[in-house]
């Protein structure tokens, strides 16, 4: 890969997106790239919007991906996933997480879903959770199964056995069967 790929993940605390990010930069590594990452967090613990970048490539110097250059945005929440469609440019690549954290006042998935589908970017709704929920009996995992989504559609460019590398390598022992059958259910 002679461009360096930009990555952004969003969605609120909880989700696993520091895990997310974790296994992202592992893949990188493990597939031989130069990778730098950088987290942004506030009231993450308790439902707060989360946000990671990633950059990984021949060499990388800066973590921060820059508004519309973003090459992917995973999202794990319809509206943060909205929030962060702002900073995409006309070449990125939106995957969503079809799930919505209730609160008071927030808007309804219909709406978020019609003005998502106005942002001019390839979109992909993927119902993450529900699937992960209905199949794994955990919705917590949606995160690797969005990944393995990604690297399914060729929407990031590793390879799956980088990937479960990387899950073996980051996923505690515990865990690591329900991680990688979540992986392998959003690949296939």
């Amino acid at each position: 890969m002679e461009k360096t790929f930009n990555l952004i993940l969003t969605g609120v605390g909880g989700q696993g997106i520091i895990t997310l990010l974790q296994v992202i930069d592992e893949t990188a590594f493990v597939e031989g790239y130069d990778v730098r990452s950088s987290e942004l967090h506030g009231l993450s613990q308790r439902g707060g919007s989360v946000e990671a970048h990633i950059r990984f490539g021949r060499k990388v110097y800066s973590p921060m991906v820059q508004n519309g250059q973003a090459d992917l945005i995973i999202a794990l929440e319809l509206l943060e996933g909205l929030r962060e469609s702002a900073k995409a440019g006309g070449k990125t690549r939106l995957l969503v997480n079809e799930y919505l954290l209730p609160f008071i006042g927030s808007p309804a998935k219909e709406e978020i879903v019609k003005d998502l589908n106005k942002v001019k970017s390839e979109l992909y709704l993927v119902p993450a959770s529900q699937e992960c929920k209905d199949k794994l009996q955990n919705d917590v995992v949606c995160t690797l199964y969005l990944l393995g989504y990604a690297v399914g559609k060729g929407l990031i460019p590793f390879k799956k056995e980088s990937v479960l590398r990387a899950i073996k390598n980051v996923i505690p022992e515990k865990y690591l069967d329900l991680n990688i059958n979540a992986f392998k259910l959003g690949h296939d």
